[in-house]
């Protein structure tokens, strides 16, 4: 794979923001291979309807492996390509690639904990360049798209597993400022 394409965290600009969504699944019957098997053939099933559109650009298998790259399709100048650099019977990362609105990388992957189905998306990101910046930290344009999709994502997920959310979704969000951000430029 051409690694050049990859737009990692210190080719972005401002803060890095490590933000977790999860969801508990009760009541479900599938286990958490079914569920990211299910997901990785088709992210438009929890993607929420008209925030997002996944189209495979590069890849010829259904279901999601390394190497695969999307464009995220999203309302206003938002769509992003991505590739696929990690996947396993229980998880997905995806990276950025130049041209993405942010620089890092997110992750998709469910698990069983205290007898639960639980599904998690996991995202280590920064502005891509300094006007994302501006829309993601200043304004709060984008942060605010990205928390309502990965919410919705989250609980379509849940209805996937035909289960219900219990106590909703968890976000979790850490900022670590760009002064702080070892090794990595304010660009």
């Amino acid at each position: 794979m051409d690694d050049r394409a990859i737009q990692r965290l210190e080719d972005g600009s401002g803060s890095m923001f490590h933000r977790t969504f999860t969801v508990r699944i009760e009541g479900s019957r599938m286990t958490p291979e079914a569920l990211m098997n299910t997901l990785s053939r088709d992210f438009n099933r929890a993607a929420p309807f008209g925030a997002a559109v996944f189209h495979k650009t590069a890849g010829k298998a259904p279901q999601a492996c390394a190497g695969d790259e999307y464009r995220v399709q999203m309302p206003g100048p938002w769509d992003g390509p991505v590739r696929v650099v990690h996947c396993d019977a229980v998880s997905v990362r995806l990276a950025t690639l130049r041209g993405h609105l942010e620089a890092g990388q997110i992750e998709f992957r469910a698990a069983e904990t205290d007898g639960l189905l639980c599904f998690q998306v996991e995202a280590w990101a920064r502005a891509g360049d300094r006007l994302a910046d501006l829309l993601y930290s200043r304004l709060r344009i984008a942060k605010e798209i990205q928390l309502n999709m990965w919410v919705h994502f989250c609980l379509r997920a849940a209805a996937i597993a035909k289960g219900r959310p219990r106590g909703g979704v968890s976000i979790v969000t850490r900022c670590v400022p760009h002064e702080v951000f070892a090794g990595v430029p304010n660009r």
